[in-house]
């Protein structure tokens, strides 16, 4: 699965926070890009960011005058900024969650930015879809929580960290699709062996 790392923009557009409405304009029309990171003032303060849906909305709007507008008087501050080690499928949903289109990336400083375009058009979704590789995550991780299980017995560490593994990754599919599976890889398992049901009952393994 693809990281923020792999499709992000590393060449970063930045602006300062005392830049007229003007300029960032014409610096977004000169690179052709929709939006512009705030620059931070000194290293602990934080970044933001300006898009041109800031600018439509705030600006042209109300028909103001963009050469007496500053930028830090409609951008965002501090902005969402994404780690570049996150899924791209967690970047798409924390945009849909807030309805931002783009974030820069940032590890101890900022090192790249993500948007929308990006995931379109640089990420692996068309061929590798998560679901898709949670699903076979969940048959492989199976299969190796029954061998390790066998071997080792139904008590044992092994066998009880190997079927959390299953257990996590249905859940994340599970919280993906909105549904609860009819019955998880585990339930069917204790079917076969209910002698383990004790030893691996979901409470036990929480409460510890």
């Amino acid at each position: 699965m693809l990281k923020v790392v792999d499709i992000m923009t590393q060449k970063v557009i930045k602006i300062r926070s005392s830049a007229t409405v003007l300029q960032a304009v014409k610096l977004m029309r000169e690179k052709a890009i929709r939006t512009l990171i705030v620059d931070r003032r000194y290293p602990e303060d934080a970044y933001g960011i300006i898009t041109e849906t800031d600018i439509i909305n705030e600006v042209i709007a109300y028909g103001k005058d963009p050469q007496k507008i500053r930028v830090y008087e409609i951008m965002t501050k501090p902005c969402i900024v994404v780690n570049p080690n996150l899924d791209i499928n967690y970047v798409a949903r924390l945009f849909k969650n807030t309805g931002i289109r783009c974030a820069p990336v940032i590890k101890d400083e900022l090192i790249g930015i993500i948007s929308v375009t990006d995931i379109l058009s640089k990420s692996d979704f068309l061929e590798n879809p998560r679901e898709k590789i949670l699903i076979q995550q969940i048959q492989q991780k199976t299969k190796e929580a029954r061998h390790i299980c066998q071997e080792f017995s139904h008590d044992s560490q092994r066998c009880q960290e190997a079927w959390l593994l299953v257990e996590e990754l249905q859940a994340e599919v599970a919280f993906k699709e909105g549904k609860k599976p009819n019955k998880t890889a585990l339930e069917e398992y204790l079917e076969e062996y209910p002698e383990a049901t004790e030893a691996l009952s979901l409470d036990n393994w929480c409460s510890g």
